[in-house]
């Protein structure tokens, strides 16, 4: 990394650590799959943590118990659109009651009854309509002890809002998430994620509790240069949702994940599946996928996680474009924009040292079938192009800059049969080509919208189309 770099990074640290107030702050950078950079500042002079010291990171704890359900869904394990209660049959109503009927068992179980409709994948985007957090007094300053068991963790009525209707963040959501890879590993949900995750990606100071070093949480006061020790509690059955600590350098190879995927961990394909919106924005915020946060810094776009509890402020950023990811760790209860320091570490890297796009270079050879598909195509009048890359991929796109546009995944059986959809309105969708009976080609069958070689094609079944046009 450049000197001019490192050393915009550091001073961007440095004002968000005074501004802030915050007893330290931890920024680092992570590029093509490593810690590149990382820099913190102290309100000890001389004495400043580094990239091996663990913060609690709250929130952040989500993606990690997401990652667990993919696991568990690309092993077939579970459906995204199972309800809960397919999994944990307590959450279940007795047969032959209804939802009223099953108050009869006490309104703590009715609670978790309610819950138990509620698809795995709601519960991921927070689209459950669940509250969003316990039944007093607040899980995050009381031990978990308090609640031993689910049924505490939603009280009487805990569904606010129709399922699948809204974005309502949820606590207790990503709770039952943690009770439900329990459930289907036999194990507590930590120690799955310790040997299923944590240890293939070298994540060996990422914790249920803190290991020193490890540094104190603190609050300041909003008025007063003073500031003092928050507690730490065991949150019990909360902990998938904000339980975990972690330094700057374990979090550094959590981004390296999040934007490439690990073999044995998760694919790339899944994690780009979890980065795509499956709830909508917030009024100022930019959505959800299945367990990240979604956001925008200028033009870019981030996914992660930020976390907060007592004492500690996190965020993780990646920015698949830029191949980069950023993190900021401060020990303060509230001050430090966190977030808004991470995304900038990023965005000052993309900035000051753009990645180098990838080098063009030929296919050694494409099938005829497939570079017969190549080249101008006709919806109705208006012109496309369905380009052809070195790998086999298909990309369709107006010519005009204005239209639907979309990339194509490569099937095994691509040359001679289809095609699906990645993308906007034609995500999924399957592009078929349709050929004569002497084998040319005719069309195209894209989600039943027909493309032809030349605008309204007479000898192609265009619906609409205008006979004897020329």
């Amino acid at each position: 990394m450049l000197p001019a770099t490192r050393r915009a990074l550091l001073h961007r640290v440095a004002v968000g650590q005074r501004d802030g107030r915050a007893p330290s702050l931890v920024g680092a950078v992570v590029r093509d799959g490593a810690l590149v950079w990382c820099g913190s500042r102290s309100m000890i002079e001389g004495h400043a943590p580094d990239g091996d010291t663990q913060y609690r990171i709250g929130s952040i704890t989500k993606s990690f118990v997401a990652v667990q359900v993919m696991r568990l869904r690309d092993e077939g394990l579970l459906d995204l659109a199972d309800p809960l209660a397919r999994h944990l049959p307590e959450t279940a109503e007795p047969e032959g009651e209804s939802g009223a009927g099953a108050a009869g068992a006490g309104l703590d179980a009715a609670g978790l009854r309610a819950a138990g409709r509620l698809t795995v994948a709601q519960l991921l985007s927070h689209t459950s309509g669940i509250a969003s957090e316990t039944p007093g007094p607040w899980w995050e300053r009381t031990p978990g002890d308090l609640r031993p068991d689910l049924a505490d963790l939603l009280g009487i009525d805990p569904v606010k809002h129709p399922a699948g209707r809204r974005y309502h963040y949820s606590n207790p959501g990503f709770a039952l998430l943690g009770a439900l890879v329990e459930r289907l590993r036999g194990v507590h949900w930590y120690e799955t994620l310790r040997a299923e995750v944590l240890e293939p990606l070298g994540m060996r100071r990422t914790t249920l509790l803190p290991e020193a070093p490890a540094a104190g949480g603190f609050a300041v006061h909003p008025w007063a240069d003073v500031m003092r020790p928050e507690a730490v509690q065991d949150t019990g059955r909360m902990a998938p949702a904000g339980q975990l600590w972690s330094t700057a350098e374990d979090l550094g190879r959590w981004a390296a994940f999040l934007l490439a995927g690990r073999d044995g961990v998760l694919g790339e394909a899944t994690l780009e599946e979890m980065r795509r919106p499956a709830a909508p924005p917030e009024e100022h915020g930019a959505g959800y996928g299945l367990g990240l946060q979604l956001g925008r810094h200028g033009k870019r776009s981030l996914a992660g996680h930020t976390g907060s509890m007592p004492g500690f402020l996190a965020t993780v950023w990646v920015s698949p474009e830029d191949g980069l990811g950023a993190i900021a760790l401060a020990n303060a209860t509230s001050g430090p924009q966190v977030g808004a320091i991470a995304a900038d570490l990023l965005a000052i890297t993309a900035d000051a040292e753009p990645r180098l796009p990838r080098a063009w270079r030929p296919a050694d050879a494409l099938p005829p079938q497939l570079l017969e598909l190549a080249g101008p195509w006709y919806w109705g009048t208006n012109a496309y192009a369905l380009r052809v890359d070195a790998d086999g991929g298909l990309s369709l796109a107006p010519l005009t800059g204005q239209g639907r546009a979309t990339r194509f995944h490569v099937e095994h059986n691509g040359t001679n049969g289809t095609w699906t959809g990645r993308e906007g309105y034609y995500a999924g969708e399957t592009l078929r080509p349709v050929r004569r009976e002497d084998g040319s080609l005719s069309h195209l069958d894209l989600g039943s919208f027909v493309f032809t070689r030349e605008p309204y094609d007479p000898s192609a079944p265009v619906p609409g189309g205008f006979p004897g046009w020329s």
